[in-house]
Protein backbone atom coordinates (compact mmCIF):
# COMPACT_ATOMS: atom_id res chain seq x y z
CA UNK A 1 0.00 0.00 0.00
CA UNK A 2 1.36 3.02 -0.83
CA UNK A 3 2.56 5.45 1.43
CA UNK A 4 -0.08 8.69 1.72
CA UNK A 5 1.70 12.24 2.34
CA UNK A 6 -0.57 14.43 4.49
CA UNK A 7 -0.78 18.16 3.42
CA UNK A 8 -0.91 20.49 6.16
CA UNK A 9 -4.75 22.18 6.52
CA UNK A 10 -5.41 24.95 4.72
CA UNK A 11 -7.02 28.17 6.30
CA UNK A 12 -6.24 30.28 9.25
CA UNK A 13 -2.87 31.51 8.34
CA UNK A 14 0.31 30.73 10.92
CA UNK A 15 1.31 34.13 12.30
CA UNK A 16 5.12 34.28 12.27
CA UNK A 17 6.72 36.01 15.10
CA UNK A 18 9.21 38.24 12.64
CA UNK A 19 6.00 39.58 10.99
CA UNK A 20 4.50 40.19 13.91
CA UNK A 21 7.69 42.01 15.93
CA UNK A 22 7.93 44.06 12.41
CA UNK A 23 4.37 45.07 12.77
CA UNK A 24 4.97 46.37 16.49
CA UNK A 25 7.99 48.29 15.62
CA UNK A 26 5.98 50.11 12.89
CA UNK A 27 2.88 50.78 14.73
CA UNK A 28 4.97 51.89 17.58
CA UNK A 29 6.91 54.11 15.13
CA UNK A 30 3.99 55.37 13.08
CA UNK A 31 2.47 56.57 16.80
CA UNK A 32 5.56 58.72 17.38
CA UNK A 33 5.88 59.95 13.97
CA UNK A 34 2.32 60.67 12.72
CA UNK A 35 0.40 60.37 16.41
CA UNK A 36 -3.38 58.27 17.14
CA UNK A 37 -5.61 60.15 14.49
CA UNK A 38 -3.21 60.11 11.16
CA UNK A 39 -2.08 56.43 11.95
CA UNK A 40 -3.58 54.17 9.44
CA UNK A 41 -3.33 50.74 8.47
CA UNK A 42 -2.16 51.55 5.15
CA UNK A 43 0.76 53.31 6.61
CA UNK A 44 1.69 50.92 9.23
CA UNK A 45 1.53 47.97 6.72
CA UNK A 46 4.06 49.85 4.41
CA UNK A 47 6.22 50.61 7.14
CA UNK A 48 6.82 47.41 8.04
CA UNK A 49 6.91 45.49 4.51
CA UNK A 50 3.39 43.38 4.89
CA UNK A 51 0.08 43.59 3.36
CA UNK A 52 -2.56 44.89 5.24
CA UNK A 53 -4.57 41.72 5.77
CA UNK A 54 -1.21 40.71 7.70
CA UNK A 55 -2.30 43.65 10.25
CA UNK A 56 -5.99 42.73 9.91
CA UNK A 57 -5.03 38.71 10.47
CA UNK A 58 -4.01 39.75 14.14
CA UNK A 59 -6.31 42.56 15.12
CA UNK A 60 -9.63 43.41 14.25
CA UNK A 61 -9.10 47.42 13.76
CA UNK A 62 -6.60 50.58 14.49
CA UNK A 63 -7.20 50.27 17.99
CA UNK A 64 -7.12 46.75 19.02
CA UNK A 65 -3.74 46.63 17.12
CA UNK A 66 -2.75 50.31 19.06
CA UNK A 67 -3.57 49.06 21.80
CA UNK A 68 -2.01 45.02 21.70
CA UNK A 69 1.05 46.45 21.16
CA UNK A 70 0.93 49.39 23.80
CA UNK A 71 0.29 46.26 26.65
CA UNK A 72 3.12 43.79 24.72
CA UNK A 73 5.03 46.98 25.97
CA UNK A 74 3.89 48.45 28.62
CA UNK A 75 2.65 45.43 30.91
CA UNK A 76 5.87 43.78 31.60
CA UNK A 77 7.89 47.31 32.56
CA UNK A 78 5.16 47.39 35.74
CA UNK A 79 7.01 43.85 36.76
CA UNK A 80 9.53 44.78 39.99
CA UNK A 81 11.35 41.74 41.96
CA UNK A 82 9.52 41.32 44.91
CA UNK A 83 12.29 42.62 47.95
CA UNK A 84 10.00 41.41 51.22
CA UNK A 85 11.15 44.94 52.26
CA UNK A 86 8.36 48.09 52.19
CA UNK A 87 10.90 50.68 51.31
CA UNK A 88 12.76 48.47 48.76
CA UNK A 89 9.77 47.52 46.97
CA UNK A 90 8.11 51.18 46.59
CA UNK A 91 12.03 52.28 45.48
CA UNK A 92 11.66 49.98 42.59
CA UNK A 93 7.83 50.61 41.80
CA UNK A 94 8.65 53.91 41.35
CA UNK A 95 11.92 53.78 39.49
CA UNK A 96 9.72 51.16 37.27
CA UNK A 97 7.08 54.02 36.64
CA UNK A 98 9.97 56.32 36.05
CA UNK A 99 11.69 54.44 33.05
CA UNK A 100 8.25 53.06 31.85
CA UNK A 101 7.44 56.95 31.30
CA UNK A 102 11.10 57.86 29.70
CA UNK A 103 11.38 55.07 27.66
CA UNK A 104 11.54 56.43 24.70
CA UNK A 105 8.75 55.03 22.95
CA UNK A 106 6.73 55.55 25.57
CA UNK A 107 8.04 59.45 26.07
CA UNK A 108 6.96 59.82 22.39
CA UNK A 109 3.67 58.37 22.17
CA UNK A 110 1.92 59.34 25.60
CA UNK A 111 0.99 62.63 25.54
CA UNK A 112 -0.82 62.23 22.08
CA UNK A 113 -2.87 59.47 22.96
CA UNK A 114 -3.75 61.55 26.41
CA UNK A 115 -4.74 64.05 24.08
CA UNK A 116 -6.73 61.57 21.81
CA UNK A 117 -7.92 59.77 24.42
CA UNK A 118 -9.72 63.29 25.79
CA UNK A 119 -11.84 63.69 22.61
CA UNK A 120 -12.44 59.64 21.86
CA UNK A 121 -13.59 57.85 25.32
CA UNK A 122 -13.76 54.48 23.45
CA UNK A 123 -10.13 54.59 22.93
CA UNK A 124 -9.51 55.90 26.65
CA UNK A 125 -11.75 53.29 28.01
CA UNK A 126 -9.28 50.56 25.80
CA UNK A 127 -6.26 51.85 27.37
CA UNK A 128 -7.73 52.01 30.65
CA UNK A 129 -8.58 48.27 30.45
CA UNK A 130 -6.00 47.07 27.99
CA UNK A 131 -2.60 48.78 29.70
CA UNK A 132 -3.05 50.39 32.79
CA UNK A 133 -5.74 48.02 34.30
CA UNK A 134 -3.01 45.03 34.43
CA UNK A 135 -0.09 47.97 35.44
CA UNK A 136 -2.38 48.57 38.24
CA UNK A 137 -2.74 44.75 38.98
CA UNK A 138 0.87 43.80 38.85
CA UNK A 139 1.74 46.71 41.16
CA UNK A 140 -1.64 46.17 43.63
CA UNK A 141 0.70 42.91 44.02
CA UNK A 142 3.41 44.59 45.57
CA UNK A 143 0.78 46.54 47.89
CA UNK A 144 -1.29 43.73 49.14
CA UNK A 145 2.03 41.74 50.25
CA UNK A 146 3.09 44.54 52.39
CA UNK A 147 -0.20 44.67 53.70
CA UNK A 148 0.04 40.89 54.78
CA UNK A 149 3.66 41.54 56.33
CA UNK A 150 1.83 44.33 58.33
CA UNK A 151 3.97 46.81 56.74
CA UNK A 152 0.99 48.33 55.69
CA UNK A 153 -2.16 49.07 57.71
CA UNK A 154 -4.90 46.73 56.96
CA UNK A 155 -7.39 48.99 55.40
CA UNK A 156 -5.14 50.48 53.06
CA UNK A 157 -6.99 51.80 49.73
CA UNK A 158 -4.76 49.95 47.21
CA UNK A 159 -6.36 51.89 44.38
CA UNK A 160 -5.60 55.17 45.59
CA UNK A 161 -2.15 54.16 46.76
CA UNK A 162 -1.92 53.27 43.69
CA UNK A 163 -2.67 56.56 42.14
CA UNK A 164 -0.22 58.21 44.81
CA UNK A 165 2.81 56.37 43.81
CA UNK A 166 2.38 57.17 39.85
CA UNK A 167 0.60 60.76 39.94
CA UNK A 168 3.87 62.60 41.55
CA UNK A 169 6.48 60.91 38.81
CA UNK A 170 3.71 61.42 35.91
CA UNK A 171 3.36 65.29 37.09
CA UNK A 172 6.99 66.34 37.38
CA UNK A 173 8.18 64.35 34.02
CA UNK A 174 4.62 64.77 31.76
CA UNK A 175 3.32 67.76 33.22
CA UNK A 176 6.61 69.89 34.85
CA UNK A 177 9.02 68.33 32.19
CA UNK A 178 10.71 68.76 35.56
CA UNK A 179 14.30 66.13 36.25
CA UNK A 180 14.00 62.91 38.00
CA UNK A 181 16.98 61.97 39.02
CA UNK A 182 17.67 59.40 42.15
CA UNK A 183 17.95 61.55 45.04
CA UNK A 184 14.08 62.71 43.74
CA UNK A 185 13.20 58.76 43.77
CA UNK A 186 14.52 58.54 47.04
CA UNK A 187 13.02 61.15 48.75
CA UNK A 188 9.52 60.21 46.95
CA UNK A 189 10.32 56.97 48.95
CA UNK A 190 10.74 58.05 52.16
CA UNK A 191 7.47 60.33 51.76
CA UNK A 192 5.62 57.56 50.33
CA UNK A 193 6.12 55.65 53.28
CA UNK A 194 5.39 58.08 55.72
CA UNK A 195 2.14 58.81 53.44
CA UNK A 196 1.04 55.14 53.47
CA UNK A 197 2.29 53.63 56.52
Amino acid sequence: MPSVTKRAPTGAAVLQPHVTAAISEAVLDELASSGYGRLSMEAVAKRAGVGKSALYRRWPSKQDMVIAVLAELSVPAAEVPQTGSLRADLRAMLQAVHDWLTHHRIAAILPDLIAEGGRNSALSDAIAIGVGQPRRDIASVTLTRAVERGELPADLNVDVALDVLAGPIYWRLVVRRAPVDEAYLDELTEFLLRSLG
